[in-house]
């Protein structure tokens, strides 16, 4: 059997997979410049991170199967920053109140012969209108530190999303449906 690595240090995407009973071999985080390219779409930004991610590690790993994964946020055609300051994390949490979003989260496996697959789940996510004291007390809890958008569905701010259309997975970093779907495809479930 294949080993498999996941390109990703995030615990929430191995909580994930563990979901659907699986388990990487190895965790081998790529560490790679995510800056937009110039009229990038953020669709295009995640599928094009997952796959960068995905190719870099299975360099180092080429005789398993490398799993990359990357999640957007999107309001209209801005890619919104991964929060890493408190200033940040207002600005998108203040650009989001009251409006839609969507959530594109990309994986790329790539199989030990180099080739590779794609998959990509959108979400639309609608956050109710933030008082300035939500706000406040949302970024005290420091949730949002490193998160695409400035806050994680899957902690306090859930309460704050009043409409969610797809992957709730999807949203949190690792759409679970496209994932089975993908290493079921590679013959790597059980």
């Amino acid at each position: 059997m294949s080993r498999l690595i996941l390109a990703s240090a995030s615990p929430r995407r191995l909580d994930l997979l563990a979901r659907i009973g699986v388990v990487p071999d190895a965790v081998d985080p790529a560490d790679l410049d995510e800056t937009p390219l110039k009229a990038e779409r953020p669709p295009a930004h995640a599928a094009r991170l997952a796959a960068a991610k995905a190719a870099l590690v299975a360099a180092r790993h080429p005789d398993s199967y490398v799993l990359g994964a990357d999640t957007v946020v999107g309001a209209g055609i801005r890619i919104l920053p991964k929060a890493e300051d408190e200033a940040t994390a207002r600005r998108c949490l203040t650009l989001l109140s009251g409006r839609r979003h969507r959530v594109h989260s990309a994986i790329t496996l790539v199989a030990p012969d180099g080739t590779a697959r794609h998959r990509i789940s959108t979400s639309i996510v609608a956050f109710k209108v933030l008082t300035a004291a939500e706000i406040d007390a949302y970024l005290a809890g420091g949730e949002w530190h490193g998160k695409a958008g400035g806050y994680a569905i899957q902690g306090a701010a859930e309460a704050y999303v009043r409409f969610l259309s797809g992957s709730h997975s999807g949203v949190v970093g690792l759409p679970l449906f496209e994932t089975r779907a993908l290493l079921g495809s590679a013959g790597l479930l059980g």
